[in-house]
């Protein structure tokens, strides 16, 4: 995949918010000369010449800088979002032509998330005119892999170091291309003689053995790698200076910076693919006891004749920065394990934010029974009205405390609480995605109980089927009917259009069967809802009922907020006295609810 601040967008500007207007978003990103601009990693290897495939790396979580209409931004693209049904089939292309059926070279035959990277399965056309294309993709010629890519649904954020970020959180690649110049002088293959340049590069500039294997992990080419080597070293050779305003100026004096600094050196050891910022450079490296002894000096205590566990016990009880700094590495640690849980239920659903904790009420202005009147001869306007409906969720708090023991922190443990703090974050993430599974099987799979004082799926409601039945064309039609004659309250049609199938488990492998897209050549052939995105959540208790469900974008429907200003797990820190060690709290402030029920139709199956 390539990138660059530029963006291609088709009919649409780039979106500010979370949501995403209906119409077709595809964009390609172009080319990135500086290697912490890149957003993935095209690795092709293994080729088959028995099925003519290959292997690629065509996305990961890489940032790429953007810029909108509020500035600069770092795009993210979270692999846990793709849609790998859609992305599944999509077609390779020769440099993006996609005017001519003679410019597709094959199809991505299969696709697949591999931690932070989505890996797919090139599959080439066996057709005589590009069997040259093919031969020089075998024989390393052609190494530049680009991909465009569609977004159906953005998060707005903050990374670490407070840069605003815009995370696409539904998305699914529309093709790819292999070009001719490569955008991201970083997408291509490389050899093992590359690998030992940059080995030699980075031992002549003083390079960390952390720094020189996530460069080559990352594909880097012996350019870039340069170009990262030489940026490390004018970063060594920064002075930092003091400020009096030391909490309005970001240098390391400042103490809320050396906390993140450290914080972050920590965690690079934790997570070595890691980029650490200028201010952590310097700490990269350092064990839990020199961090402390660090912490020790900036408040005026000598450390001289101190040995490790020494100087972690008075950094424990004299100052709260060494507290704040374990608490920096544990946040990070779980908020990428909470971030790559996997999310199932939480794509059907809307993310905001409540002020405080008392009921969230959402109304709803229904303007679809708000018709025109002709105006009389005496230029007399009549009345109207517009309906309104609401209903209201409330926001909790749930949370945790655990222990750092003084004996991690004195052996240099850092797997001690990483693994812990790991399975925290995939434990939050498992429990906002259980909150959202329960509303939805409530009352025995017919949701909770509406503001009208009735469940969320009933026929008064026209969105559950009469009698349960498999998913099938013919109860897919049923149900995708009943949704397009839904009214509002005021009575006017609002014409759900359906977006996902949310299945059990139990019903993957009919599922998947039942939305693959084919090669249409007859009217018979064609697969009506092969635009439909399959979600398969493994909680549903159900192993025979299923769901139709409207992107949340278009119409309400489930939808959960987090307290304002504290979106996901949030950690505090304290030097333990129950524990003999550091006290780690973990809260998230938390609540999910149903605001319509127009959305969603379920059907009990069999």
């Amino acid at each position: 995949m390539c990138s660059s601040p530029a963006i291609l967008s088709v009919g649409n500007k780039l979106p500010t918010g979370n949501n995403l207007p209906v119409e077709l978003n595809l964009f390609l990103r172009e080319s990135a000369i500086n290697l912490e601009h890149r957003d993935a990693i095209p690795r092709p290897r293994s080729f088959d010449e028995d099925n003519l495939t290959i292997e690629a790396v065509i996305a990961s979580t890489t940032p790429v800088r953007r810029r909108d209409a509020r500035g600069e931004f770092l795009e993210i693209l979270d692999p846990v979002g793709l849609d790998v049904a859609t992305t599944r089939g999509a077609s390779v292309l020769n440099s993006h032509d996609q005017s001519s059926l003679d410019a597709v070279l094959g199809s991505l035959d299969d696709v697949r998330v591999e931690g932070n990277e989505v890996i797919a399965r090139i599959r080439f056309s066996s057709r005589p005119e590009i069997a040259p294309i093919v031969q020089d993709v075998r024989d390393g010629i052609l190494r530049s892999l680009s991909v465009g890519y569609q977004v159906d649904q953005w998060k707005a954020g903050k990374d670490a170091n407070g840069v605003r970020t815009m995370t696409a959180v539904r998305w699914s690649v529309r093709e790819a291309s292999f070009v001719a110049v490569p955008a991201d002088p970083t997408a291509r293959t490389r050899s093992a003689n590359d690998d030992r340049a940059i080995r030699e590069l980075g031992r002549r500039a003083g390079a960390s053995v952390e720094r020189v294997d996530a460069l080559i992990e990352l594909g880097a080419s012996i350019d870039d790698a340069r170009r990262a080597f030489l940026n490390d070293m004018l970063q060594r050779n920064v002075v930092v200076h003091s400020s009096r305003t030391e909490h309005n100026v970001i240098t390391l004096d400042n103490p809320e910076t050396f906390v993140r600094a450290a914080g972050e050196a920590l965690y690079q050891r934790i997570a070595p693919s890691h980029s650490p910022s200028g201010p952590a450079r310097q700490y990269i490296g350092l064990r839990i006891a020199d961090l402390a002894g660090e912490v020790l000096r900036r408040n005026g205590i000598t450390t001289t004749g101190m040995t490790g566990e020494t100087m972690i016990t008075r950094a424990l009880h004299s100052t709260s920065d060494f507290a704040l700094i374990l608490g920096d590495t544990v946040g990070r640690t779980l908020r990428a394990a909470y971030q790559s849980a996997p999310s199932g239920i939480r794509q059907l659903a809307r993310e905001t934010s409540a002020q405080d904790f008392r009921k969230k009420t959402r109304l709803q202005l229904d303007a679809s029974g708000f018709t025109l009147a002709k105006v009389n001869e005496t230029g007399e306007f009549t009345m109207g009205t517009m309906e309104e409906s609401g209903e209201s969720y409330a926001v909790d708090s749930y949370g945790k405390i655990f222990g750092i023991s003084r004996k991690a922190l004195v052996n240099d443990d850092l797997g001690a609480f990483a693994d812990l703090s790991r399975r925290l974050g995939q434990a939050a993430g498992a429990f906002e995605a259980q909150f959202l599974v329960d509303l939805v099987v409530a009352n025995s799979g017919l949701g909770p109980v509406m503001s009208d004082a009735k469940k969320l799926f009933d026929a008064a409601h026209g969105n559950i089927a009469a009698s349960g039945a498999a998913p099938s064309e013919t109860t897919l039609s049923a149900a995708r009917l009943a949704m397009r004659k839904q009214t509002a309250k005021g009575g006017g049609l609002i014409s759900v259009t359906p977006r996902f199938l949310l299945a059990p488990p139990d019903l993957e492998t009919s599922c998947e069967k039942l939305l693959t897209a084919i090669q249409a050549t007859t009217t018979d052939d064609a697969n009506p809802f092969a635009r439909l995105s399959l979600v398969i959540e493994p909680r549903l208790a159900s192993a025979t009922r299923w769901y139709l469900v409207a992107d949340a974008s278009e119409i309400d429907g489930l939808e959960y907020a987090y307290l304002a200003g504290a979106p996901g797990s949030q950690i505090e820190t304290r030097a333990g006295f129950e524990v003999d060690g550091v006290q780690v709290k973990v809260r998230l402030d938390f609540g999910a609810g149903f605001v319509d029920w127009r959305g969603w139709f379920t059907n009990a199956g069999a």
